[in-house]
């Protein structure tokens, strides 16, 4: 087998302790590391006041893992500039908060090319090279132009979007034309497989040759494309689900329902989760349906992220003032319709909080994936399992057909599922969740990753620097 080594903006490995509490991501990388011996590689999220391309080097739990510091400036124009407030934005078809900003993308370039010269002289000529997410898209053209002919793979754990939306990067044909400096791109789904061949056949014209719905040659490279959804460490989740740290939560959660039915929300606070438009979805339950009042309530969980961009601020003002107003309105002595929490949760204590609500509610305006759903899904009590909730622009409803597909944009219908949801028969609660278990159980985080290394090294001849 083949060393991998893993390249991502930021590294976070498995400890091995308490497994409940690590992330699937972090534990299945782990894993496929500690089988190849392979590397780590990433920014170690701190600032340096002078880059010098110093490596930090640790082994935890049979993992080794790489890391650099970076400049204020890289910080500022890499991470928050171009990958947060420019791509980000855009990939999630929020063209109206994008910011196109020259030193944005000359940053952006300088840190790919830095994290190349950086990682260079840990690779050797056999390693299986996977690059992780939008935050580095060019690394691999930066590298074969440092003359490495590896198998590369690039994986993008965020949507592609469609291809109008796309030309309004200046910089569009310069981002794809680097994408065809690997061996495999990766999407979460067939919808952003099929977005990026439409850009292809739309603006590489004759230039590229499209041989089938998966493999495309430009620049005299030959590229397969793989729709490869990212899944859950379902059988740790699971157990998660189990643990002493679970059953308490979940104990704790029914004695503060006091009877009242459980909705909840996890999400980190970012305007693609849709968050403002489910609290008015919840809204228009609450006013269409006064019966129901003092007998439920939603549980958001919404820990923040990104705190230094203007347009996060701004949400979470939004979000504060709309909670305020429902809980204002629909409130009385005993009932507080929404519990809005700014804070996040190890991951067995969420696993009760999973297992005690009837519903969960995950309705982002566009999503890669969405591993909250899957999560919720896996964590459930298969004899009497709560309902899934899910927005029809998630990754994850490519998969989970089963659950309730909703439009999160529209209240009424945000609103008609739950109220769906918290009647529906045993027996379709049952036959729902086992659906949708199974296809979780089959394409769980250890089938990601080994179905794409798989496709990776079937590679038959790495391409020329």
């Amino acid at each position: 087998m083949s060393r991998l080594i893993i390249i991502s903006n930021r590294v976070s490995p498995a400890t091995g302790e308490g497994g409940g509490n690590q992330g699937g991501l972090a534990v299945a990388l782990s894993t496929a590391l500690r089988e190849s011996n392979g590397i780590w590689f990433g920014w170690s999220g701190e600032e340096t006041e002078n880059f010098t391309g110093a490596i930090n080097f640790q082994r935890s739990d049979g993992v080794a893992t790489a890391t650099i510091d970076l400049e204020a400036q890289d910080i500022d124009e890499y991470y928050n500039g171009f990958a947060n407030q420019t791509l980000w934005p855009l990939f999630h078809y929020r063209i109206d908060l994008a910011e196109f900003e020259r030193g944005f993308a000359g940053g952006y370039e300088r840190v790919n090319a830095r994290f190349a010269d950086t990682v260079s002289p840990l690779l050797e000529q056999d390693d299986l090279i996977w690059v992780h997410d939008y935050h580095l898209m060019p690394l691999g053209r930066e590298l074969r132009r440092r003359e490495f002919v590896n198998r590369m793979g690039f994986f993008l754990h965020i949507p592609w979007p469609p291809m109008r939306l796309l030309i309004s990067l200046p910089s569009h044909r310069e981002l794809v034309d680097s994408l065809f400096s690997y061996d495999v791109l990766g999407f979460q789904t067939r919808d952003s497989l099929e977005a990026f061949m439409d850009y292809v056949t739309g603006q590489l014209g004759d230039e590229a040759i499209v041989h089938d719905d998966s493999t495309v040659s430009y620049l005299g490279r030959r590229v397969r494309l793989l729709a490869c959804p990212i899944g859950v460490d379902c059988e740790s989740f699971r157990e998660a689900s189990h643990s002493e740290p679970a059953r308490r939560m979940q104990e704790r959660m029914r004695i503060s329902a006091n009877g009242r039915t459980m909705i909840i929300g996890v999400d980190r606070l970012d305007y693609s989760k849709g968050l403002a438009e489910r609290f008015l979805g919840y809204e228009r339950l609450l006013s269409s349906r006064a019966d129901l009042h003092g007998q439920i309530f939603l549980l958001q969980i919404a820990p923040p992220s990104r705190g230094e961009v203007q347009s996060y601020q701004e949400i979470r003002a939004s979000l504060d003032n709309l909670s305020g107003r429902i809980n204002g309105e629909f409130s009385d002595a005993e009932w507080v319709p929404l519990r809005y929490v700014n804070r996040g949760y190890p991951r067995d204590q969420l696993a009760g909080m999973y297992r005690a609500a009837r519903v969960g509610l995950v309705t982002p305006l566009r999503d890669g994936m969405n591993l909250v759903a899957k999560e919720y899904v896996v964590a459930q009590d298969e004899a009497d399992p709560g309902v899934l909730i899910l927005s029809r622009f998630a990754g994850a409803a490519e998969q989970l057909t089963d659950a309730l597909l909703v439009n999160p944009h529209s209240p009424e219908e945000v609103a008609d599922a739950i109220a769906q949801a918290l009647v529906m028969p045993l027996a379709e609660r049952q036959r729902r969740w086992r659906a949708m278990f199974e296809v979780i159980g089959k394409q769980d985080v250890m089938w990601w990753w080994r179905e794409f290394t798989r496709v990776l090294e079937e590679v038959d001849e790495p391409a020329a620097g």
